[in-house]
């Protein structure tokens, strides 16, 4: 907490110099109460935080076109604070606002198009509307599909989505389907000791408890263990999902 303190001290006296050198809409000033934003999201303090970011969002609707990228960012900004706030259907107004905007201004930026998706999907996920966040997760997924290789870490993020949809609506065998689509291509992508190595293997367990496949849950818990055991050492708070 202390570092992201200095952090937003040095952006606070930042922006203070810029509001008596530059214009108020001028897009620096935008920046500024950006970054601001962006500190007291990472502190925790929504409140400054959506203050700062919808500063930001005023400065440039004065300053850009109505289908400009930097205001999709900036919705999307709003929204991810209103999401970490719990209120989800904020958080999904401005996220569809920001797709809107990037469906017209980038079309051909597909992985932007894809976070916005899945942004939707995870709000729809959170309000346990299963089947739409599953509609959007495997839209950003085939959006994903014409964008990058096809053994690109972001697959496995999508799959595992798809699979934390069909977990919770009690699809066990879809959602192994899914997990295990994203173990492969996390095995291929990343280091062997990465956590999120050791996330799938969780996910698997759950999978396999569900069933009662016990055995086959030990075993994917003692993976978990011995990739976090080399990942962190023990002792570490990521050990405590792995024993509860």
């Amino acid at each position: 907490m202390g570092d992201y303190s200095k952090v937003l001290e040095l952006y606070e006296k930042s922006h203070e110099i810029y509001e008596k050198v530059i214009p108020p809409t001028h897009l620096d000033l935008a920046t500024s109460c950006n970054n601001i934003g962006g500190v007291y999201n990472t502190m925790g303090d929504y409140p400054k935080a959506l203050e700062f970011y919808q500063k930001a969002h005023e400065i440039k609707e004065k300053t850009l076109p109505p289908n400009h990228p930097g205001l999709a960012a900036s919705y999307n900004n709003i929204g991810l604070v209103y999401n970490d706030m719990g209120d989800y259907f904020k958080a999904l107004e401005f996220y569809k606002k920001s797709y809107k905007i990037l469906e017209v201004a980038l079309p051909s930026n597909l992985l932007h198009v894809a976070s916005s998706f899945s942004n939707i999907g995870s709000v729809y996920y959170s309000i346990g509307d299963y089947s739409k966040a599953l509609e959007f997760y495997e839209k950003a997924h085939q959006v994903k599909e014409e964008a990058v290789p096809p053994n690109h870490f972001s697959l496995a993020a999508s799959y595992s989505n798809i699979g934390e949809v069909y977990y919770a609506m009690g699809d066990y065998s879809r959602a192994l389907e899914f997990y295990e689509k994203s173990s492969k291509i996390r095995e291929t992508s990343l280091p062997p000791n990465h956590p999120s190595l050791a996330e799938t293997q969780l996910s698997f367990a759950a999978c396999y408890e569900r069933i009662n496949d016990y055995a086959a849950a030990l075993k994917a818990l003692q993976n978990a263990f011995q990739i976090q055991q080399k990942a962190f050492g023990e002792g570490n708070r990521a050990f405590g999902r792995t024993y509860t």
